[in-house]
């Protein structure tokens, strides 16, 4: 190729370029405003821009076939969940001690899983070097699991938070954690929290109901990412007289300010527990619009913590209940932590995935809430 040729390449790319800063200082002086990604569009021919328009309608069909084929994932989830019902059934049995395993119901196939899933490994001698020497050993006819359902709320951080030492004598009464899923119409599920006699309440189940969409919105339909928590229902708690852990009644003094005299008041004032998850938080009703957007700001946050909480239930503790007893669930966790990561650091090795990861993505690919919807209703009632 010859200098001359070179010196005219040059130069062309030389003023494309020079063009295309020019179209850029247009766009810009013609709309100061704008990102730059619209700039970009801005300069674009009226042609390309209407093969962009073109893609943009292929991509939101593709955004309603992607909610049809998480409908058919919640479908699905719906059939298998009968499958689940028979085990789980069985399983609270064996922690309500109505049933007792069988030798063929602890046996593992042989060389197919680790020996570590057998907990008989843990000897005596390891235990007193585990356990503090004023640990009670229970007794070896002690009925079923005790506490099953009190210990993995203990041990999961995000229940342990809401668990107060007064609500800990009612979850001892906790025989049942169940799922109902409700597949279309609306599309959710409830939890049942079931509970023996106790002197607390009269309720046997307690219930806590959350609906869910999944269809792209009409005012943003690319940002649909898959079903989504919208609102959650509690329900009516007969708490039996004094009893009612939610309320606390405080004592005050209040000085006649001419008189003197002291009078003491008594104060209802609501109180720190468990059991207000079944009590979902609304939306403020306040005319003064400065105070009502605080407040439901406030409410959003609360929200959105009910709704993880609710489908951390859902979709962790239910299924994998003995897994937060003997700790693999926790290890399992701790593999697939979210770390922060800087923008160059980029994973080539296909070997440094971690397997199954794909998995959990599908099954977490439920959005929390839609906060921003001041008509979320919530009802529930402590009496």
């Amino acid at each position: 190729m010859s200098t001359k040729k070179l010196s005219n390449d040059t130069e062309d790319a030389a003023l494309i370029k020079k063009d295309a800063k020019s179209l850029n200082d247009v766009a810009k002086q013609l709309s100061p405003s704008l990102t730059d990604k619209e700039q970009y569009l801005v300069q674009l021919p009226k042609s390309v821009r209407r093969r962009l328009l073109a893609l943009k309608k292929l991509q939101l069909e593709a955004t309603h076939i992607e909610a049809d084929f998480f409908m058919e994932i919640h479908k699905m989830e719906c059939r298998y969940h009968q499958l689940y019902s028979k085990l789980y059934e069985k399983r609270q049995q064996i922690v309500n001690g109505t049933y007792e395993p069988t030798d063929d119901d602890c046996e593992f196939p042989e060389g197919k899983y680790k020996s570590s899933l057998a907990l008989d490994e843990f000897g005596n001698d390891v235990l007193g070097q585990l356990l503090p020497e004023s640990a009670n050993k229970m007794d070896n006819d002690v009925k079923g699991i005790p506490n099953f359902w009190l210990t993995i709320f203990k041990n999961v951080a995000l229940l342990n938070d809401m668990v107060q030492p007064h609500d800990e004598p009612i979850l001892k009464h906790l025989q049942d954690i169940k799922v109902v899923f409700l597949e279309s119409n609306p599309m959710g599920f409830i939890l049942e929290f079931h509970f023996s006699p106790n002197e607390y309440f009269s309720n046997s189940v307690l219930t806590k109901r959350y609906e869910m969409k999944c269809a792209p919105s009409p005012e943003d339909p690319f940002s649909f990412e898959g079903p989504e928590i919208y609102t959650c229902k509690g329900c009516v708690i007969n708490w039996y007289k004094g009893k009612n852990v939610t309320m606390k009644v405080i004592k005050k003094q209040q000085k006649h300010r001419s008189k003197g005299i002291v009078r003491t008041v008594m104060k209802t004032l609501q109180n720190h527990s468990f059991f207000n998850f079944f009590t979902p938080p609304k939306f403020s009703d306040d005319s003064d619009a400065d105070i009502e957007a605080e407040f439901d700001e406030e409410i959003k946050n609360l929200l959105t913590t009910d709704f993880e909480i609710g489908h951390y239930i859902r979709e962790r503790i239910v299924p994998h209940a003995v897994l937060y007893i003997t700790g693999e669930a926790f290890e399992d966790e701790e593999e697939y932590e979210e770390v922060e990561e800087s923008e160059d650091a980029v994973t080539t090795d296909s070997e440094e995935a971690a397997p199954g990861a794909i998995t959990k993505i599908a099954k977490e690919n439920y959005k929390f809430p839609n906060t921003n919807n001041p008509n979320t209703q919530n009802e529930c009632t402590q009496q």
